[in-house]
C-alpha cells in the first residue's frame, strides 16, 4: 500500500536532486508558460500534556493578523506546503531562488505546540483547530479554518494568553454560534503536540514577498509521534502566485511533495490512530450573475481543491478510497479543462490535460484491484460456499493489488506529479487561460455563464441521446460509448447545474443522471472484472475454477442489470432538462 506522512514507520527516499531532465521538461511543458505570466505581471513538550490536561481559561486581550495588500480579506493566512525528506532539507535551504532572493539570513526559532479541543472532537469536526504555540517567553493563541473553496486559503486570528493554556473566551468571535453552547459545558483538553525547529526566510519577488519556513520536528500524541519535515510558503503582500512561482523553482531544485494538509490535521489523525480521510469533492455554489472568466476560475478552484485533499489518503494507501478519490478529482480536472475548450482555442490545455490524464493512468489499476478485492471477489465467494480456489484466487489478486499500488506510488512521488500540481496551480491563481484565449474569444470571457452553460449542457445531452437511440438494441461497446457521453454530461452538470439551482427541474434531472451513470457504472465494472480475471487464475486449476465461477455468476447478473439499465435510461430520457426555457 502506499505511505505518506501520516506513516511514522517508514520514510520513502526523495529522488535525487538536480535539474529536469530534457525528457521530464518536454512532458511539463506548461511550466514554462506559467513562469512568462508571473515574470510579466509587474511588481520540548512533555507527551504527558497530552494525556490528561484540562484547560482553564483566562482572558487576555486578541490581535488579528493582517496582511499588506489584502485588506478586502478577512484575516487569515495564504499558505502552501511542500513536504520534502528531511535528510534533503539542508539542499532546499540553498537553492537558487532562496540564494538570489531572500533579504538577509532570516531566523531560527524553536515553536512549541498544543493543539486543543473536546472529548468529542467538536471543533475539529466543525473544520476548526486551536492552538497556543510558545516561542521563546512569547505565548500565542491562534485558530483556524479548513480550506472553504481556495487550496491556499484560509481562516486565521491569534491572540497573546500568558501561558500554554488556552482562553476559549478569545476564541469565541471566531466561532460558530450553533457550537459556543456545547464549547460552555465540554472542558478543552490537549490532544498532542508539536515540537518544531523552524528556519524562517523572507523572500522577495517582483510579484510578492512570501516567508518561506524551513520546519523539522515532530507531532506527538500519547505513545505515538510522526516526524515533521516540509517547506511552508506564506504570503505577506502581493499576488498569491507568488508562492507557485517559488514552490515551482523549488520543484526543479529537488524532491518535493506539494500539500495544504495542516499540521492540525495530521496529529488528530495521528491521535486517532486513523488513516488521512478520503474527501469528497465539495458542491459548488455559482450565482447565476456569475461570468464565464469567474465560473471558470471557481470551477478549477474547486477541482484543484480537490485534488490536493484527495492526495493524503492516496499516499497513505490505508483506505482505498483514498485512491477512488483521487481519481475521481483529476476525471473532474480534465472535464473542466474540456468544457473551457468551448470557450475558444487554449494553448495550455492540452499540457495540463495529459499530465492529469498520465497521473490517472497510473492510478487506473491499483482502483480496479481494489474493487475486485474487496467488493466482487467476497461477494461471489460467499454466494459460492462449495467452489474452491477462491482463497488462492484472492492471494493471486492480491500480487497484483500490490504491484499496481507500487506503480501508483511512484507516479505520486515523481517529480512530474509535483512540477503538475504546482504548475496546475499557478496557472488558475494567474488565471493563464486569459492569456491563451484568442482575441476574438476574449469577449466571452465577460459574458455571463448561464448562456455558455445552456449551449454546453444543450449540446451534450443531445450527444448522449444520440449515441443512446434506440438503448435496448446497443452493443457491449455501444453501451460503453453512452456510458463516457453519460459521464461528461454528469461532470457538466456538477459544474454548470448551480447556475440553475432555483429551478424545480434541476435536482430531479440530477438526480435521475446520477442513477444512470450509476447503472452504467455497474454494467462496466463487469467488463473491467473480465479484463482483470484474464489469466489471473490459469496456474492454478482451484485459481482457474473459481475465476470460472465468478465470469459465469457475472454473466448471469449481467441479465438483471440489462433490464435495470433500460429503466435507468428510460427515466432520464423523459426528465425535464433544467437549462431551457420551461425549465
Amino acid at each position: 500500500m502506499l505511505k505518506s506522512d501520516a506513516t511514522p514507520a517508514r520514510r520513502t527516499p526523495g529522488a535525487l536532486d538536480g535539474n529536469l531532465d530534457p525528457k521530464d521538461r518536454k512532458k511539463t511543458q506548461v511550466v514554462a508558460g506559467f513562469l512568462r505570466q508571473i515574470e510579466t505581471a509587474g511588481p520540548g513538550l512533555k507527551a504527558a500534556i497530552v494525556e490528561s490536561a484540562v484547560i482553564d481559561q483566562t482572558p487576555s486581550q486578541m490581535t488579528t493578523r493582517s496582511e499588506p495588500n489584502l485588506a478586502a480579506r478577512p484575516a487569515g493566512e495564504i499558505e502552501l506546503k511542500l513536504l520534502v525528506d528531511a535528510d534533503r532539507m539542508a539542499d532546499f535551504i540553498t537553492a537558487p531562488v532562496i540564494a538570489a532572493n531572500a533579504r538577509n539570513k532570516g531566523t531560527r526559532k524553536h515553536l512549541k505546540s498544543i493543539y486543543y479541543d473536546t472529548p468529542e472532537r467538536t471543533l475539529r469536526r466543525a473544520g476548526l483547530s486551536l492552538r497556543v504555540r510558545q516561542s521563546g517567553a512569547r505565548f500565542v493563541q491562534t485558530v483556524k479554518t479548513d480550506a472553504a473553496d481556495d487550496p491556499l486559503r484560509r481562516g486565521e486570528w491569534e491572540a497573546s494568553v500568558p501561558s500554554l493554556a488556552p482562553d476559549l473566551a478569545l476564541a469565541m468571535p471566531f466561532i460558530p454560534e450553533k457550537l459556543r453552547a456545547q464549547l460552555d459545558t465540554q472542558p478543552l483538553e490537549a490532544v498532542f503536540t508539536a515540537d518544531v525547529h523552524r528556519h524562517a526566510r523572507m523572500i522577495d519577488l517582483p510579484t510578492g514577498t512570501v516567508e518561506i519556513a524551513f520546519d523539522q520536528g515532530e507531532l506527538t500524541a500519547g505513545d505515538r509521534s510522526l516526524p515533521v519535515s516540509e517547506i511552508e510558503l506564506e504570503l505577506k503582500s502581493g499576488s498569491a502566485s507568488t508562492i507557485y512561482e517559488i514552490a515551482l523553482r523549488l520543484a526543479e531544485h529537488g524532491a518535493v511533495k506539494p500539500s495544504i494538509r495542516s499540521k492540525s490535521a495530521r496529529g488528530f489523525d495521528l491521535a486517532a490512530d486513523t488513516a488521512p480521510p478520503a474527501v469528497r469533492p465539495r458542491k459548488l455554489r455559482l450565482d447565476p450573475s456569475v461570468t464565464l472568466d469567474e465560473a471558470f476560475a471557481t470551477i478549477l478552484r474547486s477541482c484543484f481543491l480537490h485534488l490536493l485533499l484527495s492526495l493524503p489518503a492516496a499516499q497513505d494507501g490505508r483506505n482505498p478510497e483514498g485512491v477512488h478519490q483521487l481519481r475521481v478529482s483529476l476525471r473532474r480536472l480534465r472535464s473542466a479543462l474540456d468544457l473551457m475548450r468551448s470557450a475558444g482555442a487554449l494553448s495550455n490545455l492540452d499540457a495540463l490535460r495529459s499530465e492529469a490524464k498520465w497521473l490517472a493512468q497510473d492510478l487506473s489499476a491499483a482502483r480496479d484491484w481494489d474493487v475486485f478485492q474487496l467488493d466482487t471477489l467476497p461477494a461471489i465467494a460467499r454466494a459460492c460456499p462449495s467452489v474452491a480456489g477462491f482463497d488462492a484466487l484472492r492471494r493471486a489478486a492480491a500480487q497484483r493489488q500490490s504491484e499496481a499500488y507500487r506503480k501508483a506510488h511512484d507516479a505520486l512521488d515523481d517529480r512530474r506529479c509535483a512540477v503538475f500540481l504546482i504548475s496546475l496551480g499557478g496557472w488558475i491563481e494567474t488565471r493563464g487561460w486569459r492569456n491563451d484565449v484568442a482575441a476574438e474569444d476574449l469577449g466571452r470571457l465577460a459574458e455571463p455563464a448561464v448562456n455558455f452553460a445552456q449551449r454546453v449542457l444543450s449540446e451534450q445531452h443531445a450527444k448522449v441521446l444520440k449515441r443512446g437511440r434506440r438503448f435496448k438494441s446497443l452493443t457491449v461497446d455501444e453501451v460503453h460509448r453512452v456510458r463516457l457521453a453519460a459521464k461528461r454530461l454528469r461532470y457538466l452538470g456538477e459544474f454548470l447545474l448551480p447556475l440553475f439551482a432555483d429551478r424545480k427541474s434541476t435536482r430531479k434531472f440530477a438526480r435521475r443522471l446520477a442513477g444512470l451513470q450509476e447503472e452504467l457504472g455497474a454494467f462496466n465494472d463487469m467488463a473491467v472484472t473480465a479484463s482483470l480475471l484474464d489469466g489471473l487464475g490459469s496456474d492454478d486449476r482451484d485459481s482457474a475454477i473459481a475465476a470460472a465461477a465468478i465470469a459465469g455468476w457475472q454473466a448471469r447478473a449481467s441479465i438483471g442489470v440489462q433490464q435495470s439499465l433500460q429503466d435507468g435510461w428510460r427515466d432520464f430520457t423523459a426528465a425535464r432538462v433544467p437549462w431551457s426555457s420551461q425549465g
